[in-house]
């Protein structure tokens, strides 16, 4: 199951209100920003459709889904914006799309540990998609305990113009690893009038982080078991 959450422009719907305001450069940039969300928003299409083919071939050759369910997102117009003043990156398309990989992102939740490389792996080898960036964070957690396995792919995108290799962030983690990231987001970007508590709480994360990776290798290997039994009792 992927779950959805577009933010692209609607150029038409904006263009009379730049015109009328006499503001036809400013809608210039934006037709040029929108474009890169539509090849964004394309390439993100791509790799979900390819990790629900996969997916399926998995449930239909092994009778076990790795995948939990997706979901996909488009940075919010606010944020890449606040990036690109941030990064001084010229508000112009070759740059945002030199500079810039995780405007179009897919999050993969497995149900196993196991399951994140082979979804990885599974991607990967595929003819037409390109690593460009990648980092484990599940054998090399961040400081607070942060655990999760990052990619950046690039595919091709058919345009009517021609053919653009897109990037498209890709995360993946278990459902575990995801309630726990969850958590510490809200941890992050909530206000506390008391700093010490907040303190507090962020190193319980951490500790938990440990506890909760300890417990998923203890279920994979449950896991493991289970199937390696029931494939003796089949064969």
């Amino acid at each position: 199951m992927i779950i959805k959450r577009s933010n692209l422009f609607n150029i038409k719907k904006y263009e009379k209100q730049f015109r009328d305001a006499g503001l036809a450069q400013g809608y210039a940039s934006l037709r040029k920003i929108s474009q890169l969300y539509l090849l964004r928003h394309s390439a993100l299409n791509e790799i979900g459709t390819k990790l629900e083919n996969l997916d399926d071939e998995y449930s239909a050759n092994f009778d076990h889904n790795p995948i939990h369910h997706m979901e996909e997102r488009m940075k919010e117009p606010a944020s890449l914006l606040e990036k690109v003043s941030r990064k001084q990156i010229p508000l112009d398309t070759d740059d945002l799309f030199g500079n810039i990989y995780d405007i179009a992102g897919i999050r993969v939740i497995t149900n196993y540990l196991d399951d994140i490389i082979k979804v990885r792996n599974a991607l990967v080898k595929q003819s037409d998609v390109t690593v460009i960036k990648e980092k484990d964070y599940i054998n090399h957690p961040k400081p607070n305990g942060y655990r999760s396995y990052h990619l950046i792919v690039s595919v091709p995108v058919f345009q009517d113009a021609g053919v653009q290799n897109v990037p498209v962030e890709v995360q993946i983690r278990t459902v575990g690893m995801d309630t726990w990231a969850s958590l510490e987001h809200d941890l992050r970007y909530k206000s506390f009038a008391d700093q010490d508590k907040a303190d507090q709480y962020a190193a319980e994360l951490a500790q938990y982080s440990e506890q909760l990776f300890t417990i998923e290798e203890n279920m994979q290997r449950i896991f493991t078991g289970l199937q390696s039994e029931k494939n003796e009792h089949e064969s």
